[in-house]
């Protein structure tokens, strides 16, 4: 009796593995109209310029361009906890581009994250928010990217370690993480809405660096906007669903618009990896998706940051270090008392950055200095000086941690920096 229970459990057991097997081949499988061969037809002007648009909204040549390098060609590396990742190229070139490709093969690695040859994307390539394009705008982008000049550059492997350099852990994560879904209209909310946030969550993947990622490096879905470390890079992006982070539920919708089209309004500057942001992309976008965008973003759920950390005794020796080291390279700019210069030199009475849970913004703009975006509304923006090289690990502590508490400020969690996260942001971002 034993036997034959043993039997049908092991029978079970091994349907249940083939349904697995089969849900996660279909997962993973090109869909239909991927594989059908389609013909390239002459892309007209209007459609070649709408994609020319939408390459600006999705930021593409940000990732896609090396530092020197042709745009489009490929090369950058995109630093993850994982290893580097390199973007490929995106020029028409038929060896080393998008040259051989159809519409429906570019459809398919933004819908499904997989290339012609049935190859698994890493999802550094960020298909989860692509997914949801609508084919209409694939086609545009696509038609776009094959009337750029052809650049001939191979495309350079992926520095990734084991497993994670496996195809196998490609489906893994797939099947733990990803469904292909295009964006669906939320019938409650406005047109405008619903265009913010097809843009944001779409090729706009603004939760890309937005989101908090768990230890395989997924989201919880492309609206979530809770804020998260920027691996490798050392930059810490806020939640917008925080007001004592990046929310902007509380500006003027006409302050949000004003940020993301210049870099700068009476709240912010814009300074490291969403200068980039706005240069490349959104000081591009007409004003109706600025405002569509900023109705969506006004509108996210609001709930305080989490990860403050317990309150540690002050570190009064090192404010008062910090207090010279601020009269010295500091107050000529921000003034005596942190006041800041309107339109000039950011106030730091009160600013999120300063006082946010986590110091690494403000220890990357005392190390790397804060050099907002130049657009074509703000061509000349002020700009900071980086004091990495002048200031040791100790000094720089001292100075985020003086800013952080002077002149009223209470910052979140912790209040004062020290060394030690001084040297463990430096083992957390390539320069």
């Amino acid at each position: 009796m034993k036997s034959k229970t043993a039997r049908w459990l092991l029978i079970a057991l091994l349907g249940l593995g083939c349904l697995g097997g089969l849900a996660l081949y279909s997962l993973n499988h090109l869909d239909e109209g991927a594989q059908q061969a389609a013909s390239r037809q002459e892309s007209s002007a209007s459609l070649v310029q709408r994609g020319e648009y939408l390459a600006r909204v999705g930021n593409c040549m940000g990732c896609h361009t090396a530092r020197g390098g042709a745009p489009y060609a490929g090369g950058r590396a995109i630093p993850t906890p994982f290893g580097s990742v390199f973007a490929p190229n995106l020029t028409p070139d038929a060896d080393t581009g998008l040259g051989r490709w159809n519409e429906a093969q570019f459809w398919a690695a933004l819908h499904n994250g997989r290339a012609p040859d049935g190859r698994l994307y890493t999802p550094a390539f960020p298909f989860s928010n692509y997914s949801l394009l609508t084919r209409e705008d694939a086609k545009a982008l696509f038609a776009y990217l094959h009337s750029l000049p052809a650049v001939a550059q191979p495309n350079r492997a992926h520095e990734l370690r084991f497993p994670y350099n496996t195809q196998a852990a490609m489906a893994v994560w797939r099947a733990l993480y990803f469904r292909p879904a295009v964006y669906n209209p939320e019938p409650q909310q406005s047109a405008e809405w619903n265009r913010g946030a097809y843009l944001s969550q779409g090729l706009g993947h603004c939760n890309a660096c937005h989101a908090t990622r768990n230890a395989l490096g997924a989201t919880s879905g492309p609206n979530d906007f809770s804020g998260g470390m920027l691996e490798g890079l050392g930059w810490y992006a806020p939640s917008l669903h925080a007001a004592e982070e990046g929310s902007v539920a509380h500006w003027d919708k006409q302050a949000l618009t004003q940020w993301l089209k210049t870099g700068l309004n009476a709240h912010s500057s814009a300074l490291g990896p969403m200068a980039e942001v706005i240069q490349g992309s959104t000081q591009h976008l007409s004003q109706e998706d600025l405002n569509a965008m900023a109705t969506y973003l006004q509108s996210l759920p609001q709930h305080p940051a989490p990860g403050a950390k317990a309150q540690q005794r002050p570190e009064l020796k090192l404010r008062e270090i910090g207090e010279a080291l601020y009269g010295e390279h500091c107050a000529s700019c921000h003034g005596a008392q942190g006041q800041g210069v309107a339109g000039a030199y950011p106030s730091l009475l009160q600013n999120r950055t300063v006082l946010m849970s986590n110091p690494a913004n403000l220890l990357r703009i005392i190390q790397r200095g804060g050099f907002a975006p130049s657009t074509a509304d703000n061509p000349r923006p002020f700009g900071m000086p980086p004091f990495g090289g002048v200031l040791d690990d100790t000094q720089q502590a001292a100075l985020a941690s003086f800013v952080r508490n002077a002149w009223g400020n209470k910052p979140h969690g912790e209040a004062d920096v020290r060394p030690v996260d001084v040297l463990r942001l430096k083992t957390r971002r390539v320069d």
